[in-house]
């Protein structure tokens, strides 16, 4: 794992915080900003090699994730671009396979921060343009991207001809810039899509929102592969299926456990398709990617660290950072093939909906501990938590000071072994893994 913030204070710290007062809004969706400072240092990201961008609500970053551990088991060497990061900033950004170091993300930031001269520009928008000039002077055979929020303006859509696009599951998130509405919000994902740049769909669930990437994709003229119409996954005994046409692909079950990633797995396979005509990935590479893929704080069961410790024996502990009815959806999926009682340690930010995530969770749950976000401003009180826990049917549903004391609480009042889901918040999942080591 990363090191910790106790570890001694990074040379890239001191820009990071400078860098954060350039613009006093944190998301200010334009594409204006980007262009300008990247004209400025020569255009990087119209050097790089080929570009699959990736967009969506749910799953993104597991896709993403799945594409490297495959082209990285055929030998690629792959950079990417993800956010938000859990502990260290240093994680949003791989270099031909490895985090960036310190001196090289310093001496990065530094050159765009002089570049920028002072101008508006989000914090976002700057460690973008840092990320595209990493990725220009460093040879490699991919080049992964992750948009931030949304996609139409978000800082990563700069790329004129990308490989491949691909839009993962569509739900409700960030409606103060997307929109109310899954339409909305397909609309302003959609915006990646490129004339003549196949793109891959998740299968979505909701109908108007598949309409509306259709109809985007007609309307640039980008072929679309639909999953669930074009290719489709199946779970079998020992893992799954990937079907195109008569082309059946036999698959061992993602190191990733839950059974949405299957279908964010399947859509990185349709990606790798797409690819060949730049980077062949054999089937046995992929079956290499799927069994050793990781990805942290997606349904990660905690095995070390003082959490885990804390707990008596046959107890498991798990995390995930999942914030949204969805993530919801796929968590009591999940929680629905257990035969362990199951607990929850839930913390949320109030930029998020708290009873929607919780709705689909009663069922399945006995208790939650409900716990503030440790440094976040904008962290939902562990009380209002707990009242939004009672709410959707969760009766016994109590604050809590910090994820121990919510672990002791539930442990003390328990007969015999239990599994504890630590949810509900990125931010909060950063904070256990800092903490937990």
């Amino acid at each position: 794992m990363s090191p910790t913030p106790t570890a001694p204070a990074d040379r890239s710290d001191p820009v990071l915080e400078r860098l954060k007062g350039l613009h006093p809004k944190v998301i200010d969706l334009s594409l204006d900003r980007v262009c300008r400072l990247l004209a400025a240092l020569g255009d990087p990201h119209r050097h790089l090699p080929p570009v699959v961008h990736v967009a969506g609500t749910n799953g993104k970053g597991s896709t993403v994730a799945f594409l490297r551990a495959c082209l990285e088991a055929a030998g690629k060497r792959v950079h990417v671009y993800t956010s938000p990061h859990l502990v260290r900033f240093h994680e949003r950004i791989r270099l031909a396979g490895r985090l960036i170091d310190d001196a090289r993300l310093a001496a990065l930031l530094k050159e765009c921060e002089r570049a920028n001269d002072g101008q508006p520009i989000t914090f976002f928008e700057v460690t973008t343009v840092a990320a595209f000039l990493g990725f220009a002077r460093e040879p490699a055979d991919v080049v992964l991207l992750e948009t931030g929020l949304g996609g139409r303006l978000d800082a990563t859509n700069v790329v004129d001809r990308p490989a491949v696009t691909a839009i993962t599951r569509l739900s409700y998130d960030h409606r103060g810039f997307l929109g109310d509405t899954l339409t909305a919000i397909a609309s302003e994902k959609a915006g990646i899509f490129k004339a003549g740049v196949p793109a891959v769909l998740a299968p979505q669930p909701d109908a108007e929102a598949l309409r509306a990437l259709l109809g985007r994709a007609a309307a640039v003229g980008a072929p679309v592969d639909e999953g669930g119409r074009d290719w489709r996954v199946a779970a079998t005994a020992g893992g799954f299926r990937f079907i195109r046409g008569e082309r059946a692909l036999d698959l061992p079950a993602p190191a990733l456990p839950g059974a949405h990633q299957l279908v964010n797995a399947g859509v990185a396979i349709a990606c790798l398709e797409h690819l060949r005509a730049h980077v062949a990935v054999p089937d046995d590479a992929i079956v290499r990617g799927l069994t050793s893929v990781e990805w942290p704080a997606r349904l990660q069961r905690l095995t070390h660290g003082p959490l885990v410790e804390r707990l008596p024996q046959g107890w498991e502990l798990w995390l995930d950072g999942g914030h949204n009815d969805s993530a919801g959806e796929v968590l009591a999926a999940w929680a629905a093939q257990r035969r362990q009682p199951l607990d929850l340690v839930f913390g949320m930010l109030t930029t998020k909906e708290p009873r929607e995530f919780l709705a689909p969770l009663p069922p399945h749950v006995g208790r939650l501990r409900a716990v503030s976000i440790p440094a976040e401003e904008a962290s939902l009180p562990a009380g209002d938590a707990a009242g939004a826990a009672r709410d959707v049917g969760i009766a016994d549903a109590a604050p809590a000071g910090d994820p121990a004391a919510a672990l002791d609480d539930l442990i003390r009042s328990a007969e015999g072994p239990r599994t504890v889901l630590i949810c509900g918040s990125l931010y909060l999942a950063g904070s256990v893994l800092a903490e937990n080591g």
